[in-house]
């Protein structure tokens, strides 16, 4: 019931009593304007250091680096052919498209050499620029036409320096992202130091500059940079568009500079998946991720003249079937913790289904193989079954498709990342642990994304995508070694974050009863600069050391067949041989191959299995016949081949052919997946 009381009159005194309270406001809020401007003032002042930190570190890492190609090499003072040898395998078929479209008398010529190739697979015309992620190559060849620097930079040199340069953005990609996480760029200096000083870890660009990773891993920070960012709560709309424009753009180069980027976008979208599923992530922020990862690929798809590998991805079947599954359970995130993960488990089952089936569908339709050889492989690696399968057992051999060797672990520690990465890792599962507990018990399941009440432990949505980006992209590189190179390297991103993060010191302080803000600002702060000064004082020395140490290329053997070749073959002369050999063949001669080392192509890998019984028990005349059936005019034959002593018995090349056409079946159990090359991880055999 209402009832209706008299207004109380305001005495003089009790006005009286108000004014000093009123006049103590009227010099808070006098006060105020100068306090936020030095705190604005402040913040400038440290975006500014910060922002310079970052482009000097990343400079000087690619000036590092190019100071090591150089002394490794003496690359400035060896010939054209030495220099171009030195892009082994895949590397120097890349370049080779490069120096094409640089020799090609105008543009449209270039062009319709790539478009219309016969010179790459012998009696075959295949499109360069549908088969290959090699637009980077096109892109710096109209540059370098264009720019006034003919006089003043080799092609060589501008190609190079374009690849370290890109190692600058990559480095200063890692600062900001370590830097958005933590809210100081001390952090992001730490990453940068433990990039460099694990170097041997963390990329392998000196040796293998050409190579699809060095172009894409760039991108990929950035790309990763601009999701940490998007996903802080409360952002601006205008900042919001603008994140949102750099998240493409970055997926998008990433996406045509790599053939493999369909499997790493995979490795995204079921970070996005995990957490959307578990309520540490808006779905709307989830659902643009997913929308811009299949555009950036249908994009790609469209320059690549339809390529049909793209459209047959797993991402998109997986992306498509994840936003058909929303539709079919709309109440997924509300009832009692069982029902939800009763739901959760529904709906992860519904989605992986719909993905296989999707799957399925396209690939029939598009009577897709080019990526069948990658399922066989990872069949056979996680003991699904023996196979007498050639390319399967061929991955299998090779160290770098191998399990990351443990000796990683003991340099990864020599820098103290590993304990750090541990340590902040073992504090942030545990956090997630109890808040994904927390978000599924929640009835209501309407609190928003990044908020909770007072006392409760909280995980910021960009600091849940870390630690699921890191913990899968873990255990790729755990079990592949080639991968690794996209875990370390976030590895000092999240090692770093951790230990500046005043959330992670909060946890540990109040976990111990020390709790304290002024231990907070102690802790994130001495820790960082310790490890930095403990770097400095380690591997200073030795990097001076190693910039000091100089070395020449020398591979007379090579130098000597690739002049041979230019001087006493045809220019239409066919050759064959091994895919890392005839790479080089491709690049410093301009021959024509029946081979080559880009194998995501299902008919180059039966060419190249054809091609390779010229090392298998075959009689003469049948491997002649298939020799024949290419055009082959000439054949390299490698002692390192023909004596391999690098893989144990069951791994050498003739062995593998050998099972493959069952000609001896008790060595097909010796193939392992654990690989047992020892040269440079570059994904194929070199030669020795």
């Amino acid at each position: 019931m209402m009832s209706i009381r008299q207004r109380r009159e305001i005495r003089a005194t009790e006005v009286s009593e108000d004014f000093p309270a009123q006049e103590e406001n009227v010099k808070l809020e006098n006060k105020l304007p100068s306090g936020c401007t030095s705190r604005r003032l402040w913040k400038i002042l440290s975006l500014t250091i910060g922002g310079t930190i970052a482009l000097c570190i990343g400079l000087l890492t690619s000036v590092y680096l190019a100071t090591l190609h150089e002394n490794d090499l003496w690359f400035s003072n060896i010939k054209e052919v030495e220099r171009e040898i030195s892009f082994r395998t895949e590397c120097g078929l890349y370049y080779s498209y490069y120096k094409q479209m640089l020799q090609a008398p105008t543009l449209v010529q270039g062009f319709h050499g790539l478009i219309y190739d016969n010179k790459t697979e012998s009696m075959k015309t295949i499109n360069l620029l549908q088969r290959m992620n090699i637009y980077q190559e096109v892109f710096l060849s109209i540059l370098y036409r264009v720019l006034p620097i003919q006089k003043y930079l080799e092609p060589v040199y501008f190609y190079i320096y374009t690849l370290f340069g890109l190692q600058a953005i990559y480095v200063t990609a890692l600062y900001i992202t370590s830097w958005l996480l933590s809210g100081t760029w001390l952090s992001g200096l730490l990453a940068a130091f433990w990039y460099v000083t694990n170097r041997i870890d963390t990329t392998r660009v000196e040796f293998t500059i050409p190579l699809r990773e060095n172009w894409a891993l760039p991108f990929f920070a950035i790309q990763i940079a601009a999701i940490t960012y998007f996903l802080r709560p409360n952002l601006q709309p205008l900042s919001e568009r603008l994140t949102l424009l750099a998240i493409f753009i970055s997926t998008f180069l990433f996406s045509l500079t790599w053939q493999f980027n369909q499997f790493m976008m995979l490795m995204q979208a079921l970070v996005l998946f995990t957490l959307d599923s578990l309520d540490m992530l808006p779905a709307v922020k989830a659902t643009w991720l997913y929308g811009i990862q299949i555009t950036s690929l249908l994009l790609v798809c469209i320059l690549q003249f339809f390529n049909s590998m793209i459209l047959g991805s797993l991402l998109i079947s997986f992306n498509l079937s994840v936003f058909i599954a929303r539709k079919l359970q709309k109440n997924l995130k509300t009832g009692s913790f069982l029902n939800r993960l009763g739901k959760l488990l529904l709906h992860l089952f519904m989605v992986l289904c719909l993905t296989l089936f999707l799957n399925n569908i396209i690939k029939k339709i598009l009577n897709l193989k080019s990526d069948e050889h990658i399922f066989k492989f990872l069949k056979a690696k996680f003991g699904l079954g023996a196979t007498r399968d050639f390319d399967a057992n061929l991955y299998l051999c090779e160290e770098a498709f191998g399990l990351l060797p443990f000796n990683t672990f003991g340099r990864l520690s020599d820098t103290l990342l590993f304990y750090a990465y541990v340590f902040v890792l073992s504090i942030t599962v545990t956090v997630a642990f109890v808040v994904a507990f927390h978000n599924l018990s929640d009835s209501t399941s309407q609190q928003s994304v990044g908020k909770t009440e007072k006392g409760t432990v909280n995980l910021k949505p960009e600091t849940a995508y870390n630690l699921i980006h890191t913990i899968l992209f873990g255990f790729l590189a755990l079990s592949t070694m080639r991968m690794k190179y996209l875990w370390t390297s976030h590895m000092c991103v999240f090692a770093s974050f951790g230990l500046c993060s005043p959330e992670i010191w909060e946890l540990l302080l109040k976990s111990v009863h020390l709790y304290n803000p002024k231990r907070i600002c102690i802790m994130r702060y001495s820790v960082p600069i310790l490890i930095l000064l403990y770097l400095c004082y380690k591997f200073w020395p030795g990097m001076m050391d190693e910039l000091s140490e100089l070395r020449e290329f020398y591979d007379p053997d090579t130098v000597e067949l690739m002049n041979w070749i230019n001087s006493n073959t045809p220019r239409k002369a066919v050759f064959a041989g091994s895919m890392q050999l005839l790479a080089g063949v491709k690049l410093c001669t301009g021959r024509t191959l029946t081979n080559h080392p880009h194998y995501e192509d299902s008919s180059l890998r039966e060419r190249t299995r054809a091609v390779y019984q010229i090392y298998a028990k075959r009689a003469p005349e049948e491997v002649h016949a298939l020799l024949r059936s290419f055009g082959t005019d000439y054949v390299i034959l490698e002692d390192s081949i023909c004596y391999e002593r690098r893989h144990h018995r069951g791994c050498r090349l003739r062995d593998l052919l050998d099972i493959a056409n069952g000609h001896n079946a008790s060595l097909g159990t010796l193939v392992t997946a654990t690989g047992a090359g020892q040269g440079r991880d570059d994904g194929w055999p070199r030669r020795e």
